[in-house]
């Protein structure tokens, strides 16, 4: 078991821990949370021994085997897959004796060895870490490609893989998902489900924790304080204790009240039964749990815009990509005030290029996008925050976005985010990730949008910061859409989905779980999936062509029921043009054509309905009949 006695730790002048006690018994699966400086990475270097304690006991068996998560990885000409293999040391360690014993010719010698690789599982190794390359996003060809060709995110990934391939019994990891679309998140929390030794999990992912570990160690006022369950648990625990405080009340009561508030609107908006459902019930918990971080330092709103349009921004037959390689075709997209879009779909699939396009970023190659005439876009992307002024302060961004702006008021702003006092004065340079991005968020906040764009916005946020960003979007008036992996973000700010894949983008009528669902099943069908380590038999060739000519059987029908589905949409689209053109004449709007008019508005509304209906069958056919081709090609 791990044991901390009386610890204290210090970095420089600031005490970490005073006193601090903590006890873990092997097996366990902990969650590591706190504010940001509270402690988190400098306890983890405790752990690893690179750290000495100012004071107290720690304890961890001298037998166990410690593997964690390498934060910084050089440009090594090394290929990946190798580059995996070296995180397991006693592997690499026989594969070396074995060579020299091989080169030496020492029979006996290449005998004991050999046995001990089989012992250390060596003969699957190479299949196990492409395998745990495949479940990160890898694809084969990248799997022999040099470290130095992928790009810090990637590395990332590489790292967290070579983490998982070294044997241990104590399991560090830093932020995992920071770096992860929705579907590498999903398949690693179901590799760190099975992980059998002892996992703390420094994590700023709610979901994620929730679902991976069974205790939660929170530092708070230097103390470790061990929660039993997941974070779920834990905010219900605190917020019980919190709610006892007097000084909270009146801001709990305000929390509440903002909650209420945003259930009874949205309870009213609501449309589609499914996401309705797993929101209100999102929302509802929210509202039960808002007590818990009264002691924020975070508060926030989203200027409110002077101007709206509607729509904000129209996209017909869009063409999107780069160059002239073409990601995804036929687009439509229209985006009004109080519009809530999530974006699913898999990594690689064209999601960053929708928004970038939307952003103005990328030019569409085809198709016509439209932009309101009082549009204010507020896009937030990663590599936002390499723009910012590394030799400016806060306070010197903010005034020179608003030259004219007392002083105060900008401080005052920029409280908000926490940034308060001398900090606002200091420069970016000296800023972590997680203050960058609330600097590139508070100017956002500031510039008074109507469309909020988001690329992954919760990425080096924590998790005070990240309640504070889904209340603020949840007051915000504009439209929102939103790429992220953090599933109690999508959830709680979010009224409707759409899936980017397979170069189309359509409503996803359905909530995460659906889509959990959706992705196993994408899986299975991708050209790639063998390079996961299962190996494909191709001993019963019989039985490979019965396949393919029982799935040539099934390709006619849904190649015919496409096809009269594309001839109905097209009477439909010819039909509605014939209203459209009617509505279009201005004798229509007199008060004599009034039940004219009445009359064409209705057929323009349920031929729109039923265009709706058409085209999901269509692509539901479509998408049929394109897994039954790919099958067919990978029978033959």
């Amino acid at each position: 078991m791990i044991r901390l006695q009386n610890l204290t730790l210090q970095r420089g002048p600031q005490r970490l821990l005073d006193a601090a006690e903590l006890t873990l018994h092997p097996g366990h699966k902990a969650g590591l949370i706190g504010a940001n400086g509270a402690g988190k990475s400098s306890l983890f270097a405790l752990l690893r021994g690179e750290l000495g304690m100012d004071g107290g006991d720690c304890f961890i068996p001298p037998d166990w085997r410690i593997a964690h998560m390498r934060q910084e990885i050089d440009a090594l000409e090394r290929v990946a897959v190798d580059y995996v293999l070296d995180g397991d040391q006693h592997l690499r360690t026989i594969q070396q004796q074995l060579a020299l014993a091989e080169e030496a010719h020492d029979g006996n010698a290449i005998a004991r060895l050999h046995l001990e690789l089989d012992n250390a599982d060596g003969y699957t190794a190479d299949a196990r870490a492409r395998k745990l390359l495949a479940g990160l996003g890898f694809t084969s060809p990248q799997m022999d490609q040099p470290v130095a060709d992928f790009s810090g995110g990637w590395r990332m990934r590489l790292s967290l893989a070579q983490a998982l391939m070294c044997p241990s019994d104590l399991l560090l990891l830093d932020e995992p998902t920071n770096h992860l679309d929705l579907d590498a998140i999903l398949w690693v929390e179901e590799w760190l489900q099975g992980y059998t030794g002892t996992l703390i999990l420094i994590s700023h992912d709610r979901d994620f924790i929730d679902a991976v570990v069974d205790n939660v160690i929170h530092i708070d006022q230097q103390k470790l304080v061990l929660y039993r369950g997941g974070y779920s648990s834990f905010e219900r625990t605190r917020a019980e204790r919190l709610a006892q405080q007097q000084q909270a009340f009146e801001k709990q009561q305000l929390q509440r009240a903002h909650m209420e508030k945003y259930i009874a609107r949205f309870k009213a908006q609501a449309t589609k039964a499914r996401q309705a459902q797993s929101r209100i019930k999102a929302l509802e918990r929210l509202e039960e749990l808002a007590p818990a971080h009264v002691d924020s330092p975070f508060d926030f709103s989203f200027r409110e815009s002077d101007k709206i349009s509607t729509p904000l921004l129209n996209l017909s037959e869009g063409q999107l990509g780069y160059g002239d390689k073409a990601v995804l075709t036929q687009v439509k997209l229209s985006l009004v005030p109080g519009a809530r879009i999530g974006l699913l779909g898999p990594n690689g699939a064209g999601k960053s290029t929708l928004i970038k396009t939307l952003a103005n970023e990328l030019q569409p190659l085809a198709g016509l996008l439209t932009r309101g005439e009082n549009l204010v876009v507020g896009y937030f992307a990663q590599h936002q925050l390499d723009a910012l002024d590394d030799n400016a302060s806060p306070l010197l961004h903010f005034q020179r976005l608003a030259p004219g702006e007392r002083e105060q008021t900008l401080r005052d702003f920029l409280g908000g985010f926490d940034f308060r006092g001398p900090r606002c004065d200091e420069a970016v340079r000296n800023f972590s990730g997680g203050e960058k991005a609330r600097l590139a968020l508070a100017l956002i906040a500031w510039g008074k949008p109507n469309l909020l764009l988001l690329d992954e916005p919760t990425n080096h946020l924590d998790l005070e910061m990240r309640l504070a960003l889904t209340m603020a979007l949840q007051d915000f008036a504009g439209a929102v859409l939103v790429v992220s992996h953090d599933r109690h973000l999508l959830k709680s700010t979010t009224d409707e989905f759409l899936l980017v894949a397979n170069g189309c983008v359509q409503p996803f009528d359905g909530d995460l779980e659906d889509y959990t669902r959706w992705l196993a099943d994408y899986r299975v069908q991708l050209p790639d999936a063998p390079a996961t380590g299962v190996a494909i038999d191709k001993a019963d060739k019989r039985s490979q062509r019965q396949a393919a000519a029982a799935l040539r059987q099934q390709l006619a029908p849904h190649k015919r029921q496409a096809d009269q589905l594309e001839q109905a949409l097209s009477t439909l689209h010819t039909q509605l043009a014939i209203v459209e053109a009617a509505l279009g004449d201005s004798a229509l709007y007199e008060a004599s054509q009034k039940d004219q008019l009445r009359k064409q508005l209705d057929e323009q509304a349920k031929l729109k309905v039923r265009e709706a209906e058409l085209e999901e069958q269509w692509m539901a056919a479509l998408e049929q009949l394109e897994a039954l081709e790919q099958q067919l090609a990978q029978a033959d």
